[in-house]
């Protein structure tokens, strides 16, 4: 089949992604904060991400993985605990009044995070390696930059260099470059002025400092910057600067809203005085110790008898709240404003599936009575693979044979037999035999989770025989299976609802069935796939089981690809894997391709599932390379 062009072939390392996101949730002490990739490194506040720069793109490996882990912890150790953001919006209103606002936010943002890192490589010693390789890139970098700039008569651009390599050179004597004679005029001032930076202790000391230096250039440069090297997000500190206690109340909806409609005018009593209480959903006690027990996040106009009655221990709670002291095991003094301020919604709420998932909604689907074309489709694979079944099917049934332990006498060891006549008369009696046993059977449950995705069309036929090959051979040693595909409608999708489908073709229940097996066929492949929620929704099924063994096998060609997934659907996969493995089922992904497989793919898969996946370089060898891991996977549950 003819290939589609791939315009836009690059590719996130899933596995580098992985590490840049435990990194970012260790460094900055919070399990939602998140990474993803930008124009240049910044923090966005409002929706707790860190962003990561694509300057690191198309690097070496080393440099790359350095320059990017140095970005997690610019933002991670110092921007979030030793950025004054009340300073940083100050600076950001000044900027609105000159000529170079650009010039002036990008120092600013320089001279930030020179400093931060200095604060980074003593707090966290190890990082010295990241810095070290990040300044000699950037440096590499803004020496081209500065000839590119010159040749081009961009002076402003070409004086931002000069400044970068004047703070960051190893030597008081750094070769400047002839710029623009106004501009030359000023750099004797501008050598002495550079060094005040390194004794910043603060980011109020930063700006300072910028704003000394932009005013002095204020007049001197025509134009102002026309390149992007360092961004100093606006919106985000605004915002940041601007939350109210409206935006930290609760948004969610509620369960239940049982307020009666009541008319206006009337003789009902109304109270003006606030009576302060506390319970669990309170972020902070107040002076009165009234408590209710909340109930399903339910309104209500009706008075309930949730109210708790005073005890002695409330008193001595007061007591004992007045008397704390600040512990000497952690420092909060150097927490930020942001991060004291409590979410509206709290972390966990609603993730039930993974944060990725939060909006996405199962929809079940269940087969239609097979046609008779469907009918004649499955009967022509079932021959096809009735040799794999049948050879599988007898060599389970003799090692089952060959566990069954039959009733036997005249043993040297087991049970003393009542007849121990030949005691006597025998020079090496046997007496002994073992009890019947019955025979052992095979005590697992199957789930084949079927990847309905587009790129499935071409390989949809192949695999139908291979899922053929599981459900027929389950089905004659009568182990219990379901075979279910899955995929997700974009046309539907918006933000905050994302329909997945699930199609159960071979039920729990029909799996045993002799009639079972052709509504196989009406699997078809659809459009996107969220593997990470199809993998949890099965993980829920499968834990109901009483089975002892559970095997979840994922058939798909590729990377989980969804409404706003593409980042993130890699790594929510991952660890859907684990918590899957975590209660006990084993998860096995069978990679089906057509044709040769790249490096890519490989390392791809193997971050999701590990060393538990199987390669299918050719669909059309599916069976032979499912017939060894069923033997295998049966063998073990006996």
């Amino acid at each position: 089949m003819e290939r589609f062009i791939q315009f836009n072939d690059k590719k996130i390392d899933s596995f580098l992604f992985m590490q840049l996101s435990d990194l970012a949730k260790t460094l900055a002490k919070h399990s939602d904060w998140e990474v993803e990739f930008g124009f240049q490194s910044y923090v966005d506040f409002p929706n707790r991400k860190l962003y990561v720069s694509h300057f690191w793109d198309n690097r070496p490996k080393e440099e790359k993985e350095n320059g990017l882990k140095s970005d997690v912890c610019l933002r991670a150790v110092g921007t979030l605990f030793h950025t004054d953001f009340s300073e940083v919006t100050a600076f950001l209103n000044k900027t609105k009044n000159i000529s170079i606002p650009s010039f002036a936010k990008q120092l600013f943002t320089l001279a930030e995070d020179l400093r931060l890192e200095e604060i980074c490589k003593k707090e966290r010693p190890g990082t010295k390696k990241w810095f070290r390789i990040r300044r000699d890139v950037y440096r590499r970098y803004f020496y081209s930059q500065t000839n590119a700039n010159l040749t081009r008569s961009v002076y402003t651009d070409a004086l931002f260099s000069v400044i970068y390599l004047l703070l960051t050179s190893d030597s008081p004597l750094e070769d400047v470059p002839i710029i623009h004679e106004p501009i030359d005029r000023m750099m004797p001032w501008l050598r002495q002025t550079l060094p005040q930076f390194f004794d910043a202790a603060s980011t109020k000391e930063v700006a300072r400092i910028t704003w000394m230096i932009t005013e002095a250039f204020d007049d001197v440069l025509e134009n102002d910057m026309l390149n992007t090297y360092f961004y100093l997000p606006e919106q985000s500190y605004n915002e940041e600067m601007g939350l109210t206690l409206e935006d930290l109340k609760r948004i969610d909806p509620l369960n239940n809203c049982d307020i009666l409609d009541k008319e206006k005018c009337g003789d009902e009593d109304v109270h003006d005085q606030e009576l302060p209480t506390w319970h669990r959903e309170t972020s902070d006690m107040t002076k009165s110790f009234l408590r209710f027990e909340l109930e399903q996040g339910s309104r209500t106009d009706l008075l309930g008898d949730g109210a708790r009655e005073g005890e002695d221990g409330d008193q001595a709670l007061a007591m004992v709240q007045g008397s704390a002291r600040k512990s000497n095991r952690n420092d909060y003094r150097k927490l930020n404003a942001y991060e004291q301020k409590r979410e509206s919604k709290q972390a966990g709420k609603g993730d039930r599936y993974g944060k990725d998932n939060r909006y996405a909604e199962a929809i079940f689907l269940f087969p239609t009575s097979p046609s008779s074309e469907q009918i004649a489709q499955y009967e022509q694979k079932k021959i096809d693979i009735l040799p794999y079944q049948k050879k599988l099917k007898q060599m389970m049934e003799k090692t089952l044979e060959h566990k069954k332990t039959l009733p036997r006498t005249d043993l040297h060891f087991g049970r003393l037999h009542k007849k121990l006549l030949r005691l006597w008369t025998d020079e090496q009696p046997r007496l002994f035999y073992k009890k019947h046993q019955p025979s052992s059977r095979i005590d697992a449950v199957f789930t084949l989770l079927v990847d309905c995705s587009a790129s499935m069309y071409d390989k949809m036929e192949e695999t139908k025989r291979g899922i053929i090959l599981f459900h027929e051979a389950l089905k004659s040693l009568l182990v219990p299976h379901q075979i279910v595909g899955f995929w997700e409608d974009p046309n539907e999708a918006t933000e905050t609802k994302q329909p997945n489908y699930f199609q159960t073709v071979i039920s729990f229940a029909q799996s045993h069935k002799k009639e079972s097996g052709p509504a196989i066929m009406q699997l078809e492949a659809q459009e996107d796939n969220r593997d990470g929620f199809a993998i949890r929704i099965i993980t829920e099924q499968l834990l109901k089981r009483p089975e002892k063994q559970k095997f979840l096998l994922v058939f798909s060609d590729g990377e989980p690809a969804a409404f706003g997934y593409e980042q993130n659907g890699i790594i929510d996969t991952h660890e859907a894997v684990l918590e899957a493995r975590k209660h006990h089922i084993e998860v096995i992904n069978v990679f089906l391709a057509n044709g040769e497989i790249d490096e890519g793919q490989r390392e791809t898969i193997r971050n999701i599932y590990g060393k538990h996946s199987i390669v299918v370089p050719n669909v059309e060898q599916l069976p032979d390379f499912l017939f060894p891991l069923l033997k295998k996977l049966l063998y073990k549950s006996l």
